[in-house]
């Protein structure tokens, strides 16, 4: 046996590396050893391993060294089910992670090896959200995920779910532009999470903060919060950072900042809708560039997707209707030092709902420059049913409340600078439009200034 200070290495125990043997069972054998020692490191050395769900226990770390690769087994039976019953409330049922952890604490997975889901195969029915996620701790303190490269995820890539004190650093994730639901990471009512020096090129949203949705009866006991975002590069994926529209356990207390996101669909996108009740507050994002996105910052409080349908007027009605516990609520989100080039489809929405407006929104430092195309409308600004596709508007603002926009720089194509309706006490401070005669439009609204 192969075991040096704790280490322990897989090779020791008949895991053979030749990229064809299934390894899930002798892998499991190792982990177990470990587990009886206190904790241990599983060492993987250069090869490529098959395997099925790895579930890692207490103090453990798996280490994956230069040239090691692991391939998730291309056999569903090697994932195990999460079930409600197991979780107890636990909403997302599906298929195990391919590395795992569950109520565990001190647990790391590190090195400069290869995770790579090979979710080609699951690809094929993108509608079978049992697909497993590539790394999937899940109520668990002290995680860390450090420098190893993620492809190829057969749905969202790194999924903590209800985890204290997470740190995600100097990883690489890439899965194709075209595979269904690939998000690169999506911290689920956690708290206390730092992710630094990642590069995420995903299929679907880059990085998104989520805290369950009205029926997902354990997560939204937590609140997605103490979040901190810095220095990462976000490319193709359909949002840069994104806020929801799972959030009603709340997301409060983030701080974004540093960041470079590039052909990114929306760049920082606020979403949720009527029934998700929750709260996202005390939202702080500085410091991005941004090029070729349809839109630089958008919040939607109308979302579309999920099974719903436009005729729900109890989700979708543009009036204003009773307000109550399952009223989604955003306030206090502070954005500044931003610029976008090359956008396409609006330089900024925002979409509030009439009974719950934006509120406390400042919006600083600005710069926008939109991309002159002949083509047809790109798409819509934000995936609302009643919202109608847009090429190179300017910012437009619905529903919104006690709001301050600041250094506002806008190169339009189509329409105005900026655009108001149903807002109240919001105040712009130097509004420079380039490309348009008409520098804002205000429609129903109380009190909105423009101070030059």
């Amino acid at each position: 046996m192969d075991i040096i200070n704790g280490l322990l290495n897989v090779c020791s125990y008949g895991v053979v590396g030749d990229g064809k043997t299934n390894n899930t069972q002798n892998i499991a054998k190792v982990i177990e050893i470990a587990a009886q020692m206190g904790g241990g490191t599983i060492y993987f050395p250069p090869g490529e391993y098959v395997t099925g769900t790895i579930e890692l226990r207490d103090n453990m770390t798996l280490y994956l060294d230069s040239g090691a690769v692991i391939l998730g087994s291309e056999n569903p039976e090697d994932y195990p089910m999460i079930t409600k019953e197991a979780l107890k409330g636990y909403n997302r049922e599906g298929h195990s992670g391919l590395i795992k952890a569950f109520k565990c604490k001190n647990v790391t997975i590190k090195g400069h090896g290869v995770v790579d889901g090979r979710g080609e195969k699951w690809w094929k029915n993108p509608k079978n959200e049992h697909r497993p996620r590539a790394i999937q701790p899940i109520m668990c303190d002290n995680v860390l995920i450090d420098g190893i490269t993620i492809r190829n995820s057969a749905m969202w890539t790194v999924h903590p779910v209800c985890c204290n004190n997470v740190t995600i650093n100097g990883i690489t994730i890439k899965n194709p532009a075209d595979s269904p639901n690939t998000d690169g990471i999506n911290p689920e009512s956690c708290s206390n999470v730092h992710i630094s020096n990642c590069t995420i090129d995903v299929g679907d949203d880059c990085l998104t903060l989520k805290s369950g949705t009205e029926d997902d009866l354990l997560q939204k006991q937590y609140a997605c919060e103490n979040i901190v975002v810095t220095n990462c590069t976000m490319l193709n994926g359909h949002g840069g950072v994104v806020i929801g529209s799972e959030m009603s356990g709340g997301v409060r207390n983030i701080t974004i900042s540093n960041c470079v996101f590039s052909g990114t669909d929306r760049g920082i996108r606020i979403k949720t809708r009527r029934k998700r009740g929750g709260c996202i507050e005390d939202v702080i994002i500085s410091n991005i560039l941004m090029d070729k996105v349809l839109v630089p910052f958008v919040i939607n409080g109308y979302y579309q997707c999920g099974g719903a349908s436009p005729d729900d007027m109890s989700l979708f009605s543009l009036e204003k209707l009773p307000v109550s516990d399952n009223t989604p609520v955003i306030r206090n989100i502070n954005i500044s030092n931003i610029r976008a080039k090359n956008v396409t489809a609006s330089a900024g929405y925002i979409y509030g709902i009439p009974e719950q407006p934006v509120e406390g929104l400042t919006l600083s430092n600005y710069s926008v420059e939109m991309l002159d195309t002949d083509g047809e409308l790109k798409d819509k600004p934000i995936m609302a049913f009643h919202v109608q596709k847009t090429k190179g508007e300017g910012i437009f603002c619905a529903n919104i409340k006690n709001s301050v926009f600041r250094d506002i720089s806008v190169k339009v194509i189509n329409g105005c600078g900026m655009e108001f309706e149903n807002a109240e006490d919001v105040r712009v401070y130097g509004l420079h439009t380039d490309g348009t005669d008409t520098p804002n439009v205000v429609k129903n609204s109380e009190n909105v200034q423009f101070n030059d």
